[in-house]
């Protein structure tokens, strides 16, 4: 993929944006991972009215985000902004061993590791149920090799995870796509995943706080989406398909992995299911009624006869309309935030 030109002024723009050391060492930090102002301020070690202004300049020259998540708000570079190979070119320049680099290094690292403690945290507590349900299916390493042969190794540029709970399937498909975005509604899933991430030092995604039935993201964007263990979980499933479809470019495709129909009511008692499986009838006519075409499923059966193990399905569905072009016409980049 050829990369575009960046005009005289832009570059000029760019420069003086970044020539001031505070605004370089937040660059710097925003490109390993999304930092809010008080972590920033913590790292930086000045007044959170010094560091505000200092982002509110980047956010104008269109070289850093600015997402909005509850009471957060949670920084990143833009990457898709007309800047940003110069600007990832300065900071592959930066001696990692100056002092003050060095110091803002070891500074977000304990940052991260407040992270990783308050996810670990939520994590252990919930993990029992977890346990509980993947006892009942096959291993979960089985069923990631069967989505990864399903969906192939075909480079994507941009892909969509609705519901991205722990993050593991943007883990999964990094090596699959330019740049990953998913999409969960609880905060505290939010912190594990993005540790998670962080861990696998996977760079190219971000996860968003949002709502499945109104994924704050752009249309026509995506190349492939998943939807991972998801479904089950919702009162309106068809809404969801329908709502993946929105987010996808002309011949994308989109990969749903869930149960199929089984009698196993402890899970809607006891786990919050809202659905005890989907046929393939069912998921066939919600795809049609989003104008996707079935286009391959395989079933991974538990191994066990019985009424008390789940069988897990994988469908891939394609968009059924030709991409013409390159681009898509009025539509934003996948990486901006809509309300």
């Amino acid at each position: 993929m050829s990369l575009p030109g960046i005009s005289l002024d832009a570059v000029v723009e760019v420069l003086k944006t970044i020539a001031e050391p505070t605004r370089l060492r937040i660059l710097n930090l925003l490109a390993d991972c999304d930092l809010t102002v008080s972590e920033l301020t913590a790292i930086l070690g000045q007044s959170q009215p010094r560091v505000s202004r200092h982002l509110k300049l980047m956010l104008d020259s269109r070289l850093i985000r600015r997402r909005q998540e509850g009471s957060w708000a949670l920084f990143r570079l833009s990457r898709d902004a007309a800047g940003d190979v110069l600007v990832q070119e300065l900071l592959s320049r930066i001696d990692k061993a100056d002092e003050t680099v060095r110091r803002d290094r070891e500074r977000l690292v304990d940052v991260k590791s407040k992270r990783r403690e308050k996810a670990s945290a939520y994590f252990s507590k919930n993990a029992s149920s977890w346990d509980e349900i993947r006892s009942l299916h096959v291993a979960d390493d089985t069923v990631e090799k069967a989505l990864m042969s399903l969906i192939g190794d075909k480079p994507v540029r941009y892909m969509l995870d609705l519901g991205t709970g722990t993050g593991r399937i943007l883990e999964l498909l990094s090596g699959v796509y330019q740049y990953g975005i998913g999409i969960d509604s609880n905060r505290e899933m939010l912190n594990i995943a993005r540790s998670n991430l962080d861990s696998a030092g996977v760079r190219n995604a971000e996860v968003r706080l949002g709502d499945v039935y109104n994924p704050p993201v752009s249309r026509n964007s995506f190349d492939l989406v998943t939807i991972h263990q998801v479904l089950h979980f919702l009162d309106d499933p068809a809404e969801v398909i329908r709502q993946a479809a929105r987010t996808m470019r002309p011949g994308a495709r989109l990969a749903i992995v869930d149960f199929a129909p089984h009698a196993l009511d402890f899970l809607r008692d006891e786990h919050a299911h809202h659905r005890l499986g989907f046929s393939d009838q069912d998921i066939a006519a919600w795809l049609a009624g989003a104008e996707l075409d079935l286009s391959a499923s395989t079933e991974l059966a538990a191994g066990k006869e019985g009424s008390d193990r789940l069988t897990v399905k994988i469908w891939v569905a394609d968009d059924r309309r030709i991409e013409i072009a390159d681009d898509i016409a009025d539509t934003l980049s996948p990486l901006e935030t809509v309300a």
